[in-house]
């Protein structure tokens, strides 16, 4: 499936399942965008994955993880955030900081 298609489906059920209309999004996103997101037409910009994310209630990456299963149906929720916690691991002792 193409990611704009897989983003379009994961941010409609994740709206429908909280039961929120197009109007819940109003004062940050227009309901014509809405539709256009979730038609898969537009691709939102990460400042507006936040936005939509705090409407509907759920940390960013939980939209964006809800996606990615969309998009690869063979992959399942655990991979995925196994491959996450892989990713960001790193050795406290050896991190560069600014100072």
């Amino acid at each position: 499936m193409e990611l704009n298609a897989a983003f379009a489906l994961a941010l409609k059920d994740l709206r429908m399942r909280r039961k929120l209309t197009h109007h819940s999004f109003f004062g940050g996103t227009s309901r014509a965008y809405m539709t256009l997101l979730e038609k898969g037409t537009r691709c939102p910009t990460i400042a507006k994955i936040e936005d939509l994310s705090a409407v509907l209630d759920i940390h960013p990456v939980s939209l964006l993880v809800e996606c990615y299963l969309r998009k690869n149906p063979d992959e399942d929720l655990k991979c995925i955030l196994e491959r996450v916690k892989e990713d960001l691991a790193f050795d406290l002792s050896s991190s560069h900081t600014d100072k």
